[in-house]
């Protein structure tokens, strides 16, 4: 039974889609790929994803939103580890490889790929590798929202992450405050 409060409305006001995708293309986001395996084969696959923020601190959480049409989805609905890389700005290949540009047997090629101890690749060279374990899937219109407790993280210190506004690449750095 689906509760009300997260019942999809598809009455939307006219033309709401498509300043909402307008919109949503000006709203700067961290870009990730986010790396899972089948159980037993080590079928590695991996996925940029910008829609991932943090939930809580008690538990340590991150929220995961993927399409449902995608492996990665499947994945993650079948096996319950994955691990987000969030890319430094020099990381830009990687993320075109991960979108889609590359076939997914070949993706993993570019890049120093470690295996963490939950069976899954990270890279170690990402601005930060956070290891999750899925505790909790809602669907919602074309997507799932994930909800993934971290069990470990790891940032580096001398990198800046690469961002992704309006159809392109972006690199963080600090604003100027007014003098």
């Amino acid at each position: 039974m689906t509760s009300a409060l997260f019942a999809p409305n598809n009455l939307a006001p006219e033309g709401v889609g498509q300043t909402f995708r307008t919109t949503m293309r000006r709203f700067p986001a961290t870009v990730t790929v986010i790396t899972a395996c089948a159980s037993g084969d080590q079928r590695d696959h991996g996925m940029t994803v910008t829609a991932v923020t943090s939930v809580s601190m008690e538990p340590p959480s991150l929220l995961v939103c993927l399409n449902n049409r995608t492996l990665l989805h499947e994945l993650l609905l079948c096996r319950p580890d994955f691990i987000v890389n969030v890319l430094t700005q020099d990381q830009a290949a990687l993320s075109d490889a991960f979108s889609g540009k590359v076939s997914p047997e070949e993706r993993f090629r570019d890049g120093d790929w470690q295996r963490h101890e939950n069976g899954v690749l990270y890279l170690p060279a990402a601005h930060a590798a956070i290891a999750c374990r899925r505790v909790a899937a809602m669907p919602y219109g074309t997507h799932t929202v994930f909800i993934g407790q971290v069990v470990s993280a790891d940032v580096r210190e001398t990198t800046r992450p690469l961002l992704y506004e309006n159809a392109q690449y972006c690199a963080a750095s600090p604003a100027g405050l007014p003098a």
